[in-house]
């Protein structure tokens, strides 16, 4: 941070840097606001949509040789925050998933990737869910950006093992975080 006096003025300013660096923006939802019913669970008691957000990433560091998403709940009555949703193995000349990429059915999603089970305990995107009254949670989706081209696991693989390669492999990570409310 860099504080400049003007002309010898008390009053001083910071100047910000102008490079932006790697970016998550979406169609569907904006980071600190509310996400719409169509982003919520279908079961649990929640009747929404259950259809995952566009999601779009740009200046993805130098060396990037895939991309991975996750979207996490670090506020769900767990101790250990809930996984809505888990992909990887996006090759590196995509740039974003469409809404409704999250089912796996859809044939949305761009040919390649792999989406791992989530604390629902399927593939695919699990919406929002939060108890009913519970406080505003918060909805983290992150877009990875990686040094390898796969990553080595299974489908069967807990989604730690998974957090813990994509650490392990990160260049970069951009975040983009909503909120939802029952």
């Amino acid at each position: 941070m860099k504080t400049v006096r003007l002309l010898g003025a008390v009053t001083a300013f910071t100047l910000a840097p102008l490079v932006h660096g790697f970016e998550l923006a979406s169609n569907d939802i904006q980071a600190g606001e509310f996400m719409p019913k169509a982003q919520e669970f279908q079961g649990f008691g929640c009747d929404g949509g259950n259809t995952s957000p566009h999601l779009a990433w740009r200046d993805a560091p130098e060396g990037t040789r895939s991309f991975a998403v996750t979207a996490y709940d670090p506020d769900a009555p767990t101790g250990s925050g809930w996984w809505h949703w888990i992909v990887f193995n996006i090759p590196a000349n995509v740039s974003e998933l469409p809404t409704g990429a999250g089912d796996p059915a859809s044939g949305i999603a761009p040919a390649g990737l792999a989406q791992h089970r989530t604390d629902y305990g399927t593939p695919g995107f699990g919406g929002a869910c939060p108890p009913a009254g519970d406080k505003p949670h918060r909805y983290q989706f992150k877009v990875f950006a990686l040094d390898v081209e796969r990553l080595d696991v299974s489908p069967d693989s807990s989604a730690a093992l998974v957090g813990f390669m994509l650490n392990a492999h990160k260049l970069d990570v951009a975040e983009l975080e909503a909120l939802y409310q029952r």
